[in-house]
């Protein structure tokens, strides 16, 4: 079974008019700060907010009239169930999703809310898969594979194929792989129209499948990773024999990376993307010498991200930058002595966020006080510049 570029050419024909034909722009600022000329395809503007529409809908317009009427059925806890709900509803088939007990309850309401009928099953995506399965064959549904199927990837190899018509000379293309579907459909691409172009894999550390199978080895996977959405245990074996041919080479990156990239697509692009959609850019992070001086192209896979976790991530990468610093002072407990601390950080410029005050620390003389005083600052430079200040006002403060 293979997959050419007259299946991918026939696919963005087929959704022409169905789907977004997202923008491919030029940043400038993540140019600078990576070392590379970076281009962004911002597939989080899909109307489900990820690129899995591409293929999905590649499959479900290439049922028969059969097909339609009975329905189709699915197994998936993110992007995949939203985009064929979404286009199954519109196109009037029926559509029945599995997804495990553990599903954040949005993602139920948002699968729901475009029509679909969500069956509840299964611990993980395995187990809910093996339901999707069994249901499929006892109501003779149409199975629709999130990744493991030639409809799906030439599916999602038309973002590939809109990219090379808006960047025809692009050097590079870092791509999240979870199952294998969007890199083995992309690669199929990128190396049809230009041999040359370097495909690169891109894999969360806790999650490497596809580097495994690569090695021949049994690769344990698992873990709380913020790229849930390419957290996949087993890469797809028809996706693996396509994309494998055409990758060269395969990087796995830590979670601080894929932090750091969700917080520079919020501040620099103005663009919410979630922990998967930035693995492209977490990669040009990790391994700036591979992409340094080169045309890169980066595709923002989807924007789903929960409010709390988009939160949570800008919140570390300020703690981080050392934009938000906690700072511990211990001085005699007399009146007046917060007052002139808030004092002199003020005249430095920053803003206090929160202030913890504790007498009963053993640490602390009797006659003492501790101050935990939470700080905003422009940036490191201007963190230590505070710190200095409060020492010679004979305040010596340790960050916390």
């Amino acid at each position: 079974m293979t997959l050419s570029l007259d299946d991918i050419r026939a696919a963005a024909d087929r959704l022409k008019g169905h789907i977004e034909r997202t923008p491919c722009r030029h940043s400038r600022t993540l140019s600078e700060i990576t070392g590379a000329e970076v281009w962004v395809k911002f597939e989080n503007l899909q109307f489900t907010a990820a690129y899995k529409e591409r293929g999905a809908l590649n499959t479900l317009l290439q049922l028969s009239d059969n097909e339609r009427g009975r329905g189709v059925i699915a197994a998936s806890a993110g992007n995949h169930s939203q985009g064929l709900a979404y286009h199954a509803a519109r196109l009037g088939i029926p559509v029945t999703i599995v997804m495990p007990r553990s599903t954040p309850f949005v993602k139920v309401q948002q699968t729901r809310g475009h029509g679909a009928n969500v069956v509840l099953e299964g611990d993980n995506y395995d187990e809910a898969s093996a339901v999707a399965m069994r249901l499929c064959a006892e109501q003779d549904l149409a199975f629709v594979h999130p990744f493991n199927d030639l409809q799906v990837m030439a599916g999602q190899g038309t973002v590939a194929l809109e990219m090379f018509e808006d960047v025809p000379d692009l050097d590079v293309l870092p791509i999240p792989i979870g199952g294998g579907g969007l890199i083995a459909g992309c690669a199929t691409v990128a190396k049809s129209l230009n041999p040359k172009v370097q495909v690169i894999g891109v894999e969360p550390a806790m999650y490497p499948s596809f580097t495994a199978k690569m090695r021949g080895v049994n690769g344990t996977s698992g873990g709380a990773t913020i790229a849930e959405g390419i957290a996949v245990k087993q890469v797809g074996d028809l996706s693996y024999a396509i994309a494998r041919p055409l990758i060269d080479e395969v990087l796995l990156i830590e979670e601080p990376h894929f932090e750091r990239a969700v917080a520079l697509y919020c501040n620099v692009e103005k663009t919410v993307v979630e922990g998967a959609g930035a693995a492209s850019l977490a990669a040009l992070l990790a391994y700036p010498g591979k992409f340094k001086g080169k045309k890169v192209g980066l595709i923002v896979t989807g924007g789903n991200i929960d409010t709390r976790l988009l939160a949570s991530v800008l919140t570390r990468e300020l703690v981080r930058d050392q934009r938000l610093v906690s700072l511990r002072i211990i001085g005699d407990d007399r009146p007046g002595l917060l007052a002139t601390v808030s004092a002199v950080i003020g005249q430095m410029g920053a803003n206090i966020i929160e202030v913890a005050h504790n007498r009963l620390a053993l640490d602390v003389p009797a006659k003492g006080a501790e101050f935990d005083i939470m700080i905003e600052t422009r940036d490191a430079q201007h963190t230590q510049e505070i710190m200095d200040a409060l020492r010679e006002h004979g305040y010596p403060p340790r960050a916390v």
